[in-house]
């Protein structure tokens, strides 16, 4: 019995005894590994954050566009009125003599033009110093000749002046080398003598002729002082929708008439409409009654001389509104001006300008 326990002790010692025991640690082993790995995977799982199921919405701010700069605008120092370009405020200024006799009545160019100057030639009868810039009429006249005075307007503007010879003192200053002079006695070429009408009322230009002639002469630029210029706008309650100008005689004075719809003024004169022959109705913008001293000088013969340079009263018709002033020329070359009771300067109307020289003591002007 004792050899028998000896024996089985052998056995279950034995090599074989000792693999199962090998194996079974091994398994035991591997049951703790993968216990391990499963319990760090469930870690893992647990604290890894769960994927966010809310859609997040990116907003993004767009810039605040820049808002395009206003267009440059451009205006003629002659008119006021607006111009294409920079260089259409330099182009040449030129001034036409233009007649205004019965015989030469209905004149040609007067309505597109830019600045009118009328007053006495001789013996009561007005004449007309027309300023063009932008304004290219293809018939202007008749032409006639010149005066003092109107170059002494004209020299503000720095302009050409079409004319065909003139008075004795008028020759003098317009022939002393400070001016643009395009007289007809020195380039005929550019002008011409109609059949319908007689001499000396059928002298003719266009701007087709004058524009070449001041481009050979290199008088293709203009620099001056334009007047003071402001955007125009009809009264409410205009106090001047008739205008009265008395210069001389009953064929020679003047009237105006506001348009509100328009806000400008149609011309009349010696009674009738004043209209030009190929364009119709003139109508200025403003109209301007300026009052000056004239007396008659011998030159070639008894002459009017109107005073140019130093001040006076005016009475300015805009936006059918009358407004008493004074006008202002300080020297040969300066341009005239107009100040109000304060002494501020009057800004006119863009447009045409008609402004009538009235003699002191004889002339008038009333409006209603």
């Amino acid at each position: 019995m004792k050899l028998k326990k000896e024996k089985k002790a052998e056995i279950s010692t034995g090599p074989k005894h000792r693999f199962l025991r090998r194996k079974k640690i091994i398994l035991a082993i591997i049951l703790v590994i993968v216990i391990a790995a499963g319990t760090t995977a469930t870690l893992i799982i647990i604290n890894k954050k769960p994927a966010s199921t809310t859609t997040s919405t990116v907003v993004t701010k767009k810039p605040t566009p820049k808002p395009a700069p206003a267009p440059i605008k451009y205006y003629s120092p002659l008119t006021g009125l607006e111009v294409a370009s920079e260089a259409a405020t330099t182009q040449a200024v030129t001034g036409v003599m233009i007649e205004n006799s019965p015989d030469a009545r209905p004149q040609s160019g007067l309505k597109n033009s830019g600045v009118v100057f009328e007053a006495i030639a001789e013996g009561g009868i007005t004449r007309f110093l027309v300023l063009y810039q932008q304004e290219k009429p293809q018939l202007i006249g008749p032409v006639r000749s010149v005066r003092l005075y109107d170059v002494e307007w004209l020299a503000a503007f720095n302009a050409s002046l079409a004319h065909v010879g003139g008075s004795y003192y008028g020759l003098q200053e317009v022939r002393n080398g400070q001016y643009r002079d395009i007289d007809q006695f020195f380039n005929s070429g550019s002008y011409w003598r109609s059949n319908d009408r007689y001499a000396p009322h059928n002298v003719y230009t266009s701007f087709a002729r004058l524009d070449a002639l001041n481009a050979a002469k290199g008088y293709t630029s203009s620099s001056f002082t334009g007047f003071a210029r402001t955007e125009g706008k009809a009264s409410l309650k205009p106090d001047a929708s008739t205008v009265n100008i008395n210069i001389s005689s009953s064929l020679f004075n003047s009237q105006y008439i506001y348009n509100a719809a328009t806000n400008n003024y149609t011309r009349y004169q010696a009674g009738a409409p004043h209209a030009d022959r190929e364009d119709g109705a003139i109508t200025p913008s403003v109209v301007i009654a300026m009052f000056v001293d004239e007396t008659s000088v011998f030159e070639d013969g008894w002459r009017e001389q109107v005073t140019t340079i130093g001040n006076g009263r005016a009475v300015i018709f805009q936006n059918g509104v009358a407004t008493e002033s004074t006008w202002h020329k300080d020297s040969k070359t300066s341009q005239v001006y107009f100040t109000d009771v304060a002494g501020q300067t009057i800004q006119l109307v863009r447009g045409q300008t008609w402004i009538a020289a009235v003699p002191n003591g004889e002339g008038s002007v009333s409006w209603q």
